[in-house]
């Protein structure tokens, strides 16, 4: 089964202009969210991002940007890390700012 997330929140964001083609954001990419059309790359799967932000670094073209560690990603680490629930830091007495 594919997971997905949140619908509708994640940052990631592509500028076709600046895609070139060259297919690395796709290699690295751990959630296939994205997709070769034609020539160029394009978001395959929005929700189904998780923000690690793999793809952004490695594009030398600045064509994607995304808000590493602000989501699921983050949360699903934190979680491995402390052995608890995944958690973005989000609290209900309004002290943490919520990523997601």
């Amino acid at each position: 089964m594919k997971h997905q997330y949140l619908k509708n929140v994640v940052t990631l964001q592509l500028d076709e202009n600046r895609c070139t083609g060259c297919g690395m954001c796709i290699e690295v990419c751990p959630h296939e969210v994205l997709e070769f059309r034609g020539k160029h790359v394009q978001i395959r799967d929005r929700d189904a991002c998780i923000e690690c932000g793999a793809c952004a670094r490695n594009c030398s073209f600045s064509a994607i940007t995304v808000d590493a560690g602000v989501g699921c990603a983050s949360a699903i680490i934190r979680g491995a890390l402390t052995n608890s629930e995944p958690t973005c830091g989000c609290s209900s007495d309004g002290n943490n700012s919520c990523c997601c």
